[in-house]
């Protein structure tokens, strides 16, 4: 997996996380590449994630820093969500990253399925830095479409008392 096929990159406090679309041989060239005595990776776990398009993860064993590597889903919001990426560029290595809109998104359904306040917290974060520069319309719009209302009251809440310290 080269950087232009990792498709989709954010920072959150202790890791980076990346939605990628790869196919097992991919993924298995991926990881026999990582120097086994620097990074930790699983390929019986990358393997079943590529499956369920859910997620695995690669350790800096250095640094503790941790990489979310999340298969992209088939249905429309992360479709949209992969079709929207910038590019940017992440430690000298250009790489494409999901608009704030669609972390915030991505973020809230977590929150919903892993009952995860790190996620609430993280959304928190985002609305506290970007309040005035998101697209309200295209939050609303899959925020209600997801079912993620209650998730999104919580992170707006939290938001304020961030903004008001």
């Amino acid at each position: 997996m080269s950087p232009s096929q990792a498709t989709n990159a954010s920072c959150t406090s202790q890791d980076i996380d990346l939605i990628i679309d790869a196919v097992p041989t991919q993924l298995q060239t991926f990881i026999k590449l990582l120097p086994a005595d620097e990074y930790y990776a699983d390929l019986a776990a990358a393997l079943a994630a590529q499956k369920e398009q859910s997620l695995f993860n690669v350790i800096d064993l250095k640094t503790g820093w941790k990489i979310d590597l999340i298969f992209r889903k088939s249905r429309r919001f992360s479709e949209e969500e992969f079709s929207r990426r910038k590019g940017v560029v992440l430690q000298g290595i250009p790489v494409s990253a999901a608009t704030a809109e669609d972390l915030v998104v991505a973020k809230l359904e977590w929150a919903k399925l892993a009952q995860s306040e790190k996620q609430i917290e993280d959304v928190a974060g985002i609305l506290a830095m970007s309040r005035n520069s998101l697209d309200r319309m295209y939050l609303e719009k899959w925020i209600t479409e997801l079912g993620l209302g209650v998730q999104w009251e919580r992170a707006q809440a939290m938001a304020k008392t961030l903004g008001s310290a």
